[in-house]
């Protein structure tokens, strides 16, 4: 699969090209890697050409460095899509992908048609919990946040339905490097747009999970109503609400990528 050097590390990604006319860039969660997005992909494939990439310090991209910044994680964006010749796209981002995605609608809004932000916030969490989890993976590995990462990331009866889902993903989580989970921890902890969001002039749909106790509606209602051209659609789901319910997702995204505005609001029915 294939890789480039972008500033200092190595971005692995992926780029599904099938010659449509839109082409979609996903960008995954901390702790999670590109094939988080499989399901929705899946659904995807016949409507648009398709990027995906590992966050740096995830997955197969490399990292070097104690911290990086979400501006800096937006640069890597910018790189992959002038590797790759791609001038004006869509862009999805989940959490920390999300938080990307502000940036990049904020600092290049140029480079994006739409972008979807979905289980995100303008601000996650607080300094105080960030440093504390920093210093937590650092002394004691990846491993003793994989039970309370499940409670985070999904509802009970999606853990129960859809168990091997579950674990799945969390030995991928597991597989990360302490390194680069807790250097993008120290992003996510330095990343507040509250006094930005105004100046995000890219239509936006904004997808929260109804169950997700991370970045609640009240955030995706905060986002929708503090960007200018925005869109918000709830989903009952817990914070990877593009796992749980991959099918009502890619709906929500194709509807507002093809401006099915009639449809969309069958979301909220």
């Amino acid at each position: 699969m294939p890789t480039i050097s972008l500033s200092n590390h190595t971005c692995f990604y992926t780029f599904e090209d099938s010659g449509k006319a839109e082409t979609i860039v996903f960008s995954n969660s901390l702790g999670t890697d590109h094939t988080m997005w499989d399901p929705v992909v899946a659904i995807l494939r016949p409507h648009f050409n398709v990027l995906r990439y590992d966050t740096r310090g995830h997955g197969q991209s490399t990292i070097q460095g104690e911290e990086v910044s979400v501006a800096a994680l937006g640069q890597d964006v910018l790189g992959l899509l002038d590797h790759l010749r791609l001038d004006k796209v869509h862009f999805c981002g989940l959490s920390m992908g999300g938080l990307i995605g502000q940036w990049l609608g904020i600092h290049a809004p140029e480079r994006f048609k739409k972008i979807i932000l979905a289980n995100t916030s303008a601000k996650i969490g607080t300094a105080t919990g960030w440093n504390d989890r920093i210093q937590q993976v650092r002394a004691q590995g990846l491993e003793i946040l994989l039970d309370g990462t499940a409670q985070r990331w999904f509802t009970p009866s999606f853990q129960e339905q859809h168990p091997e889902m579950v674990t799945d993903i969390l030995r991928k989580f597991g597989q990360n490097s302490a390194q680069g989970y807790a250097a993008n921890c120290a992003a996510v902890r330095d990343a507040d747009f509250r006094e930005e969001l105004h100046q995000l002039q890219v239509p936006t749909l904004v997808i929260s999970g109804l169950q997700d106790e991370v970045t609640t509606p009240a955030d995706g209602d905060f986002l929708a109503s503090t960007i200018p051209d925005a869109r918000h659609v709830q989903l009952d789901a817990n914070h990877l609400s593009a796992v749980e319910l991959p099918d009502d997702f890619a709906r929500a995204l194709i509807q507002f990528v093809q401006n099915e505005g009639h449809l969309y609001l069958k979301l909220y029915s």
